[in-house]
């Protein structure tokens, strides 16, 4: 019987992190073009099998859920040190292409990736669960324009009023004002709001909201969100409106930004 690993012809290295090295690859089978996350097993104490909390998330959500929004996941095999995950390769992402001035993104660009990382994040919420690391280095888009919400590590099932989460989740820049206060208990309007920063981003091509510290996060949103100052006792400031930030934008992406960027999203 085949060896997995001898399945997949490593191409070129992609990244690193902490737990987890990516590559391209080629599945010598079907010759199409993939991505190979092989994350290292951590010890017994973190999860079962040695297999780290994160990995068993990202592999048993992905292996249940299946939107054209979402990446794919294609295959999973373990060796003695690491498990690995075969994903559809994509050839960019979102933070990749804003960073980029030679790259023009118009509105109906604009409009594109924002329906679409709607509908995966649309898809999610129906199916109960939170990505909890939404920010634009994790949405994808492969050859064909298509983008893809990726990195399900941090993924969750909401849904019972008494469950306790953690509020160290989303990178900090696209953090919801309740996560920034210390909340245990949220839903799907952590996203939401994720996806407003990330709109606006898209918008002015330099990330919304780049706090420092948590503090000087919840400084910036109360300084630029008008809609936020019922919210609590904070060093007051003249706020802005959002159409005065875009004054480029049109109407009805102002009124989404609005309704992303709200202490009531749509859900």
């Amino acid at each position: 019987m085949e060896e997995p690993i001898l399945r997949y012809e490593k191409i070129d290295f992609l990244g690193e992190g902490q737990f987890a090295t990516v590559y391209k690859a080629r599945d010598v089978k079907t010759d199409k073009i993939v991505a190979v996350k092989k994350i290292k097993i951590g010890s017994r104490l973190e999860a079962q099998d040695g297999i780290n909390r994160t990995a068993l998330r990202e592999i048993k959500l992905l292996q249940e859920l299946q939107h054209i929004n979402l990446i794919g996941l294609l295959d999973v095999f373990g060796q003695k040190s690491n498990v690995s995950l075969v994903f559809d390769f994509m050839d960019t992402d979102l933070e990749i292409i804003v960073k980029d001035s030679n790259i023009v993104l118009t509105p109906g660009n604009v409009k594109a990736y924002t329906i679409m990382t709607l509908k995966g994040l649309e898809y999610l919420h129906q199916n109960w669960i939170l990505h909890r690391d939404l920010k634009p280095n994790n949405l994808l888009i492969n050859q064909d324009g298509i983008l893809k919400i990726g990195d399900f590590g941090l993924a969750k099932a909401f849904g019972s009023p008494t469950r306790i989460n953690t509020h160290q989740v989303v990178t900090r820049w696209y953090r919801s004002p309740e996560l920034l206060f210390g909340a245990r208990q949220y839903g799907t309007g952590v996203d939401m709001w994720a996806m407003g920063c990330i709109l606006a981003e898209l918008l002015l091509r330099v990330p919304f909201l780049p706090g420092e510290s948590d503090l000087d996060q919840l400084s910036r949103i109360f300084q630029g969100m008008k809609n936020l100052t019922d919210y609590v006792q904070f060093k007051q400031f003249p706020a802005q409106q959002l159409r005065h930030i875009f004054s480029a934008a049109s109407d009805d992406l102002i009124q989404l930004l609005e309704s992303l960027l709200s202490l009531y999203p749509p859900s």
